[in-house]
């Protein structure tokens, strides 16, 4: 048993059916099949909003791949020190940017905060012929630490890198677990709070590979299906990614595994909290679970085969270290997990 990654199931088994659906017969190529051109008129609704959409295989694609279509090989992309983009895409957005440079700042729980933005512009100045030009910031929902921005706080960010005109990206890859925590539609989260373009995670929640890449200015995206056939993201048989997006969003179902996955966290983060052998490392608000855990719950979950992600603690407040031999866990939770299965993580931990 394991919670390493909301990646390490399958499929939906509506997905499944949806690409068995779209699997029989033949038809039109490379996205002007009737699956895909209606996922796209699905986002539409779904955002309230004119959009672009360019449906990819992977979350790195996705994010590299809408970071280059904002920024320009001499310009500089602000993201927060443990972004998917700086610690774990091997350099795609570099390389599919022709060169942009990533600057990597701290927060809290993986969030950046407004003074944080302004501070890093002030050392980025404009016009300089001799430093990178700021033109993007990218931010994570829901971040890297399992924490959550509300509206509020993404329109913070977008006023404090407004004077310098940046884009802001959102890496949607848990966009459904955030959505379903803050109760709020899709359109509130991002472009009612200024955000330019979204990676809009499916993999992660029940798709078996497929993301989107959402643009709210359709100008943006001029370039976006060049730099998605150069980058081998064209698919040929596009239609068995748009019938991935049909399976997970007719009828809701993308939220309803969100749900899913977001409650079993619940589950666990609450029982620690009422306990006194782990502490949360982090506020629990979507699917995944950060527990300190001295060496003796350590060694019972090994024990007993609990698999987990021993984590980064930079992004800990400074107020709360670590003691010596702790660690930091990550606990993720997928639309697939049992509840059983965290019951005996519990119990477990307890001891």
């Amino acid at each position: 048993m394991d919670f390493f990654s909301d990646n390490t199931v399958g499929a939906s088994p509506r997905v499944m059916a949806a690409i068995a659906a779209a699997n029989d017969g033949s038809l039109s190529s490379y996205g002007k099949d009737d699956w895909t051109q209606a996922v796209e008129a699905r986002f539409a609704a779904l955002f309230e909003h004119e959009v672009s959409v360019f449906l990819v295989l992977t979350g790195t694609a996705a994010n590299a791949l809408a970071l280059a279509s904002i920024t320009r090989p001499w310009g500089a992309i602000l993201a927060h020190q443990e972004a998917h983009v700086c610690e774990d895409e091997c350099g795609a957005p570099e390389f599919f940017s022709d060169g942009a440079k990533l600057i990597d700042l701290p927060g809290v729980g993986a969030k950046l905060a407004p003074e944080t933005v302004t501070e890093a512009l002030t050392h980025l100045r404009a016009g300089d012929v001799h430093q990178v030009q700021a033109q993007a910031l990218t931010i994570t929902q829901a971040t890297e630490c399992g924490t959550v921005y509300t509206p509020a706080e993404i329109a913070a960010l977008k006023q404090a890198a407004a004077p310098r005109g940046l884009k802001l990206h959102m890496d949607g890859a848990r966009f459904a677990n955030a959505l379903v925590t803050l109760g709020c539609t899709p359109a509130e989260m991002t472009w009612k709070a200024g955000v330019d373009v979204l990676s809009f995670g499916g993999t992660k929640n029940g798709a078996l590979a497929a993301e989107a890449v959402i643009f709210f200015d359709p100008a943006h995206a001029e370039e976006m299906k060049w730099r998605r056939k150069r980058a081998g993201q064209t698919l040929s048989k596009g239609r068995l990614l748009g019938a991935q997006f049909e399976g997970l969003l007719a009828d809701d179902h993308w939220l309803d595994l969100a749900r899913h996955a977001n409650a079993q966290a619940k589950r666990l983060a609450d029982a620690v909290a009422k306990g006194t052998q782990a502490r949360l490392a982090w506020p629990c608000q979507a699917n995944e679970v950060f527990l300190v855990l001295p060496p003796s719950i350590q060694q019972r979950l090994k024990a007993a085969g609990i698999g987990y992600h021993d984590w980064s603690v930079r992004s800990l407040p400074q107020e709360a270290p670590l003691k010596d031999g702790e660690t930091v866990g990550r606990f993720v939770m997928s639309f697939a997990t049992k509840p059983e299965d965290v019951e005996r993580a519990i119990a477990t931990i307890a001891g």
